[in-house]
């Protein structure tokens, strides 16, 4: 590790300890706000990578108002990630590049730290695009490493700290935000609908080898939402071709992919294990 990985590693740590400290002296003071025995995700911890803004940020909120605690991840948006922890009565924002083995690593030692125990959900969301939309033939190999780093190299270390690191034996849960794109293989996406295509691969392999461990492995692939990631680089009329030719005639909204995940997240999915659920309104 180098020395400015160190310096922001101590730096997180530090945020995270101060971070747990008030959450900790909050909950004495207002004991009432306690999560209510009959909420599907009382007593759990959930770690959301991406979780400071777009999709991740509204499967956050969502698994808080069904009991979880919440670790969110984020990697650079620092003052969104802080407002939404203050936002939700138990919750830690950790800065953390899933790309790193340290970075991911951080998230479930915050977990543990805050929360006094080993997470029980993982939730693979952190992700990133080519906003010029690239043909194949004019995908840079810059591009293409950026894209996977994050997207495939990113699931991976989550994935697989997720399944040394979470609780076993009941209630384990693993949910990777994919892509419609690895179906439908649009022109401009080829980098990107490959990035979520390995994602996927591994969800079902990882879902044959945690099973006996009562750890489910999903994946939720919605289509085109609308989020800054999935407006950045398109023009107006690209927008209303998406909107136009989608069998509901709309973009999907974060309110319809949240509650796919919460779902996973919960002992009702116990026997949904190993699966690519498509929350896209019909588009493919």
């Amino acid at each position: 590790m180098n020395s400015t990985s160190a310096i922001t590693n101590s730096q997180s740590q530090s945020h995270t300890r101060n971070l747990a400290n008030k959450l900790m002296a909050t909950s004495a003071i207002t004991s009432p706000a306690a999560p209510a025995a009959t909420l599907p995700l009382a007593g759990r911890v959930a770690i959301v990578t991406g979780a400071s803004r777009g999709i991740g940020r509204g499967i956050a909120t969502h698994l808080s108002s069904l009991g979880a605690s919440l670790v969110l991840g984020y990697a650079s948006s620092s003052q969104q990630a802080d407002a939404l922890a203050a936002e939700l009565p138990r919750a830690v924002a950790v800065k953390a590049d899933v790309s790193d083995e340290a970075g991911v690593r951080s998230l479930f030692d915050a977990a543990e730290s805050a929360f006094g125990g080993a997470a029980h959900i993982l939730v693979a969301c952190a992700g990133l695009g080519i906003g010029t939309y690239p043909s194949l033939a004019n995908t840079s190999t810059a591009d293409f490493d950026n894209v996977f780093a994050v997207n495939t190299r990113g699931a991976f270390l989550c994935l697989r700290e997720a399944a040394n690191r979470l609780r076993r034996g009941g209630g384990g849960r693993i949910v990777a935000v994919s892509s419609t794109l690895a179906a439908t293989l649009l022109p401009g996406y080829a980098a990107y609908a490959a990035s979520k295509a390995a994602v996927e691969a591994m969800v079902r392999v990882a879902a044959k080898e945690l099973g006996s461990a009562r750890v489910t492995v999903n994946c939720v692939a919605p289509g085109p939402v609308a989020t800054e990631l999935f407006f950045d680089g398109k023009s107006e009329e690209a927008v209303e071709r998406f909107r136009a030719g989608h069998p509901m005639g709309r973009l999907g909204e974060v309110g319809d992919i949240a509650p796919a995940v919460g779902f996973l997240c919960t002992d009702a999915a116990e026997w949904v294990n190993g699966q690519v659920i498509r929350v896209n309104g019909g588009i493919a």
